[in-house]
């Protein structure tokens, strides 16, 4: 009797052990999976260039997960390669709607231009600031030029090149991604590449970018239409998107004497609630518009040695919900 008694004990104490070890074991899989989400975003804002389609699609990549069976997601080896395979995927399906949708945009489409990390309020959250795990780490490539220059590539290009060199993943995961082979994910982002080479100029340093915007902003203020004309480039271009959704310029301003003439107006017309705050837009000094507290406008700056090349001027408010504070 003893020994029955010693032995079920022992079964019992083996299968609660047994039962502990998977616990524990679906626990760690489940950290490591929710630990993706910020490397998922970073990703996905690269793809498709605004925080609203990225968390879209990182959310849709969540619901495949869980969607399967205990037993499915056992079988992954890598649940971080697997939720980035289909992340990709995701992203490379919508990247080739994207190009249709935008033959209806109002005006031009630019990036999403986004905050420093440390002003991140999130939309996705009710009230508070969002998760700094939803936070997109600002480097080079998020540069609103470098995010222009990505989005004038073929989305089978941009995901290679996002993948391989900024990720980098090797070929062999990317074609994976793809449906191509290694060697035509090699191509693209050759290809890729060579786009990135033929828009990039030598770096100008960071603190001589912001004394141009600083100096631009204190020009613009004063209407100061000389000021403006010395630091533009003579061959300019401004380029607005408002989605139609708020008033502005609908095809680019070339040439610096004609952006200069038309901030001068713009200056003409600006309330005087109006406050115009040097900021820093995706890792570059920018400068940001804002009315009764509300940010309305978002301009990003392509500077060369001490001549701004390019402005972006963000005004749709669908994509500056970034910027709200609150």
């Amino acid at each position: 009797m003893d020994d029955k008694f010693e032995n079920a004990a022992e079964d019992v104490a083996d299968s609660v052990a047994e039962d502990v070890v998977e616990d524990v074991v679906e626990d760690v899989v489940a950290d490591e999976v929710v630990r993706e989400r910020r490397q998922l975003i970073n990703l996905t804002y690269r793809l498709l260039g605004t925080v609203a389609e990225a968390e879209d699609a990182v959310q849709e990549t969540y619901a495949r997960w869980y969607s399967m069976s205990a037993p499915e997601r056992d079988a992954i080896d890598s649940p971080g390669a697997w939720l980035t395979t289909v992340a990709s995927r995701i992203c490379l399906n919508l990247l080739g709607s994207a190009r249709a949708r935008r033959e209806t945009y109002v005006g031009d489409w630019i990036p999403e231009p986004l905050p420093e990390p440390a002003e991140w309020t999130s939309v996705r959250t009710s009230g508070a600031g969002g998760d700094p795990a939803d936070r997109i780490t600002l480097d080079e490539s998020v540069g609103m030029a470098f995010l222009v220059v990505l989005d004038a590539m073929t989305p089978a290009e941009r995901v290679a090149f996002i993948l391989h060199d900024v990720f980098r993943y090797p070929f062999a995961a990317v074609a994976d991604v793809t449906g191509r082979t290694p060697a035509a994910c090699r191509q693209l982002a050759s290809s890729a590449r060579r786009r990135i080479r033929a828009a990039q100029t030598s770096a100008t340093p960071s603190a001589r970018r912001a004394r141009v915007v600083r100096e631009f902003k204190a020009a613009w203020q004063a209407k100061d239409i000389a000021a403006i004309i010395g630091l533009l480039d003579p061959e300019a271009t401004a380029i607005a998107d408002s989605g139609g959704l708020a008033p502005a310029f609908l095809d680019p301003i070339e040439g610096g004497e004609q952006i200069a003439r038309g901030w001068i107006e713009i200056a003409k017309r600006m309330p005087e609630s109006m406050a115009l705050l040097e900021r820093t837009v995706n890792g570059q000094p920018g400068l940001v518009a804002e009315q009764d507290g509300v940010t309305v406008t978002v301009f990003a700056f392509d500077i060369v040695g001490d001549s701004i090349r390019r402005i972006w001027v963000m005004r749709n408010p669908a994509k500056l919900r970034q910027w709200t504070v609150g």
